[in-house]
């Protein structure tokens, strides 16, 4: 099948905030801009019910509204969506090539935004449940929680305020963290420290989940005194359900031969420049020191503004 070929002036690839607000100042700017994204708009801040460190917002907002917004104003400035996969690309010209299955598209200049995704927990057992009773997103799987016991594993800012929201729907919930005190915010600890359905099991891993068609058990271990215990369901419950918050992945293995990285992370100058001529990256995915939402739409307007500048140096 031969595919069509599109030409653009930018191609984003990646919907989250940083992709978005790239789209958008790409779009105030007149320039013909592409953004691709292989699921939803908005990235992995749309399973997080209550965004309460974003400017404009003192009550908080849904991270699927706010990123519902960032879409709605990219696509008032003429930006374009294709929600497909990028297959490969080829930075090695100055024409830029980034291939979906049925397209190529040629670019003056890319914006990576490509973000992150969950790390799983690495435990035995973890790959054939997934989906079965372990789920990285709380917001897309809490009616599967109502009336279970639930454990969320990890310490940080996500894991604690995704623990706090399940609290809503789960018997109980448990926070499994492998030190004894959390990394989160102390305003997020403060939270979480008040919900009497949350509870604590400090200095712990998991070693094993285990289950055919649902978790029916799991071995955690104290990694001071080297004791294993086999949880299992509640009295009256067939199972349980586990939510893994242990760091983040970023999303760039397509990227590996084309520009330069530090553990899979893009690195970037200031201008979200990276090692490729016209080639910029905005977000999640590059090697930064905070990975919030208001520091990706900061890094999406930068690389904009750079791609503009880069477009008009070539002619």
């Amino acid at each position: 099948m031969s595919k069509r070929h599109e030409s653009y002036d930018v191609v984003i690839i990646g919907a989250g905030p940083a992709g978005l607000t790239a789209g958008i100042y790409c779009g105030r700017s007149m320039l013909k801009t592409l953004v691709i994204e292989q699921s939803l708009v908005g990235g992995l801040i749309t399973s997080t019910e209550d965004l309460e460190n974003y400017p404009g917002f003192p009550d908080g907002v849904g991270g699927e509204e706010l990123t519902n917004l960032f879409y709605d104003q990219a696509k008032k400035y003429g930006v374009k969506f294709k929600f497909t996969n990028v297959k490969k690309v080829d930075f090695s010209e100055q024409d830029k090539i980034v291939e979906t299955f049925r397209n190529i598209y040629h670019a003056k200049a890319v914006i990576i935004a490509t973000g992150v995704k969950p790390r799983p927990i690495g435990c035995k057992g973890e790959e054939k449940l997934i989906g079965k009773g372990i789920s990285f997103c709380s917001t897309c799987d809490a009616n599967l929680c109502i009336g279970k016991d639930v454990y969320v594993i990890g310490g940080g800012d996500s894991a604690v305020e995704e623990a706090i929201y399940l609290t809503k729907f789960a018997r109980k919930v448990t926070i499994i963290h492998r030190r004894d005190e959390l990394r989160a915010a102390k305003s997020i600890q403060q939270k979480a420290f008040k919900q009497k359905n949350l509870e604590f099991m400090w200095n712990t891993i998991v070693t094993e989940i285990k289950g055919t068609d649902c978790v029916e058990s799991m071995v955690v271990k104290n990694v001071k005194t080297g004791k294993e215990t086999n949880i299992v369901p509640r009295e009256g419950d067939k199972d349980f359900m586990v939510f893994p918050y242990v760091g983040l992945e970023p999303v760039t293995s397509i990227f590996k031969d084309e520009i330069n990285m530090e553990e899979g992370f893009i690195k970037t100058d200031e201008e979200m420049a990276t090692s490729v001529s016209g080639v910029f990256a905005a977000g999640d995915c590059r090697v930064k020191s905070l990975r919030q939402v208001i520091t990706a739409a900061s890094d999406g307007a930068i690389a904009a503004t750079s791609a503009e500048r880069y477009i008009d140096s070539i002619g």
